[in-house]
């Protein structure tokens, strides 16, 4: 992705969200953001996109074997949780004393 137009996520490592779409698609069970990548704008969220993954034996990891882990799935599959209304809600940004906050449009509530 080129940096000169870099897009603006409004998504946050530590974030509550929502899979709207894809496998694991569930608007009822909002879940952790682990790591946001944002320069191939994918998302890392606990419990979603499990994949299998063979690793070899290391000087760390003595014996190997198969391992369970999360894998990127796409920034735009995902919503943010809105506690107060308990819905998937779209984010206003706002600025607040000369601070940028994000507003969720469902509540007005200001996402911390």
């Amino acid at each position: 992705m080129k940096t000169r137009f870099k897009p603006k996520f409004n998504i946050k490592k530590g974030d509550t969200v929502v899979v709207i779409a894809g496998d694991d698609k569930d608007r009822t069970k909002p879940r952790q953001v682990l790591e946001v990548i944002p320069d191939k704008a994918r998302i890392l969220v606990e419990g979603v996109n499990i994949i299998t993954k063979h690793t070899k034996p290391t000087a760390q990891n003595t014996k190997g074997g198969i391992v369970k882990q999360e894998a990127p799935i796409a920034i735009s599959n995902v919503m943010l949780w809105d506690a107060k209304a308990g819905k998937a809600t779209r984010v206003n940004r706002q600025r607040d004393n000369g601070k940028l906050v994000r507003i969720a449009k469902k509540s007005g509530e200001v996402i911390k």
